[in-house]
């Protein structure tokens, strides 16, 4: 008990004196994540689709959404995109354009405003998500682990979503067989660092004592492969601004319309994904 009393101690101390280092007003970081979601194919697209064709679409799936991330964040802003890199080859087919649209635009958010902007392109139409920035009831454990040079510490929390993520696609039910959901809850594990005392993380994930470092939510993980803290050359953090504004729920509905066309797609044995 006496040990972890003073541990606890020199962690405090520790963030105390990062909170001081991070005062200056100009002081921005980025962050790099490596993220990754593992595909459950077991009942994709069908009992008619070939096991060939599952697996085809299963490498597809897997290369599309192993992605670099760049969160470029000050004391209470962030922005979060893509990296950019070359078009791998079979990139501007039909199923590199349906994947792009299930992958998430650059994001935007403001703690101190409770603000969450997001461009998101969806099949050719360009939109703009404007909404507060989601809730997690976080429980704080006591478990830690060094990424990298920082000390982390563990939390984790449960959060609802819309079963309608390309990432667990599934086929529509047979008559005999009980309704899909259209929500589920998952949990989420974070790793957080209090010497980097700044309340963000990657994607929308936000609200603890310090930048979130690693994420594993459902079958998706983010870690964090490199943090740079003031930069020579610092970007401006923009508010994203292109698109038809939209509020989230709203977006939500016109993916749910257009995930169930493409389940009836591959339940009739179109694939989806041929060039």
């Amino acid at each position: 008990m006496k040990r972890h009393f003073i541990k606890t101690r020199i962690i405090y101390l520790a963030f105390f004196t990062s909170v001081l280092a991070f005062a200056q007003k100009d002081f921005q970081g980025k962050a790099y994540y490596e993220s990754k979601t593992a595909v459950d194919m077991s009942s994709f697209g069908g009992s008619d689709m070939s096991e060939e064709r599952r697996n085809q679409i299963a490498d597809r799936m897997r290369s599309r959404l192993e992605k670099t991330f760049v969160l470029t964040f000050n004391q209470s802003e962030s922005f979060y995109k893509e990296e950019e890199k070359l078009e791998t080859s079979g990139g501007g087919n039909r199923w590199g354009a349906m994947m792009s649209s299930f992958t998430g635009g650059p994001q935007y958010k403001n703690v101190k405003s409770n603000l969450l902007l997001q461009e998101q392109e969806f099949f050719g139409k360009q939109f703009l998500i404007k909404d507060s920035l989601p809730k997690f009831n976080w429980k704080m454990e006591a478990e830690t682990k060094q990424i990298g040079q920082y000390t982390c510490f563990k939390a984790t929390a449960t959060k609802t979503v819309d079963a309608v993520d390309f990432t667990s696609f599934r086929r529509p039910p047979n008559d005999d067989e009980t309704e899909t959901p259209t929500t589920k809850e998952i949990q989420i594990v974070a790793w957080y660092t209090m010497q980097i005392p700044v309340s963000l993380g990657p994607d929308d994930y936000w609200g603890l004592p310090g930048l979130i470092l690693e994420v594993n939510a459902d079958r998706t993980t983010m870690y964090c492969s490199k943090i740079i803290l003031n930069p020579e050359e610092k970007d401006v953090i923009v508010m994203p601004s292109k698109g038809k504004e939209i509020t989230r729920e709203a977006y939500t509905s016109i993916v749910k319309k257009k995930t169930e066309e493409m389940r009836q797609s591959f339940r009739n044995g179109g694939g989806g994904g041929r060039r």
